[in-house]
């Protein structure tokens, strides 16, 4: 059991990202190195332009470092091709926005069952990872609502449901609480807590807002592209 709570699920050394801009490059991430293990809430602090979020999409698969190495549950996918890498990112990752990117032709249960129309699940059994993600976020009685019928605070819950809804390895959000009025921000970020808490979810969260980074276990910091050291006020 403590080999597990070792388990590192991203393993990262040299990440640099440089990103061509005006004839010139901005280096968005410089050498970084990070480790997250298996079962930690990171958050990841840092003022505008820091690279917090450059690093979340590289976590992801969502972009590649322009020179480093990346591990994420054992695989190299900055190696990966792109089509490769968009069924493992289905298959591990669940990404919250801060936008909630909700489509609102389409009910709270019918948004989040659209990962799952990807997989060989038939139609119950879909029904059935939509009922348990849409409880676990404390949404069982919105399932029929749409997007518009719903408060802020409840259209994210509808996202992390439909982030959680494959059963990912690790959970990334970026500024999740963004867009939230202080209550509606305080009932994603419990959520996001009892998901890592309860359900052992690895979960790694951009934000800049302090209040939300206290409910995560470890925060790193970035500055210019560097992780930094900040000496802790507690």
């Amino acid at each position: 059991m403590s080999d597990s709570q070792n388990e590192k699920i991203v393993e990262a050394k040299a990440l640099t990202k440089i990103f061509p801009h005006g004839g010139e490059d901005v280096v968005a991430l410089d050498k970084v190195d990070i480790d997250v293990l298996k079962g930690d809430f990171v958050s990841l602090m840092g003022p505008s332009g820091s690279g917090k979020s450059t690093l979340l999409h590289i976590i992801a698969g969502i972009d590649r470092p322009t020179s480093g190495q990346i591990s994420v549950l054992g695989d190299a996918i900055a190696e990966m091709s792109e089509s490769r890498l968009s069924g493992w990112r289905n298959l591990h990752v669940g990404f919250v926005f801060q936008s909630f990117n909700l489509i609102p032709v389409l009910t709270a249960q019918e948004n989040v069952e659209m990962p799952l129309l990807l997989t060989s699940l038939n139609k119950k059994e879909r029904r059935e990872h939509v009922e348990t993600v849409l409880k676990i976020v404390g949404l069982s009685d919105r399932m029929t609502h749409y997007p518009r019928q719903l408060s802020g605070g409840q259209e994210q819950r509808v996202a992390i449901a439909r982030a959680l809804v494959g059963d990912p390895d690790l959970i990334l959000a970026d500024e999740p609480t963004g867009d939230l009025d202080a209550h509606s921000a305080e009932e994603i970020m419990t959520v996001l807590q009892k998901l890592n808490q309860d359900q052992g979810k690895t979960v790694i969260m951009v934000t800049h807002d302090p209040r939300a980074a206290d409910y995560a276990s470890t925060t790193r910091h970035l500055d210019k592209g560097k992780m930094v050291l900040v000496e802790s006020t507690s």
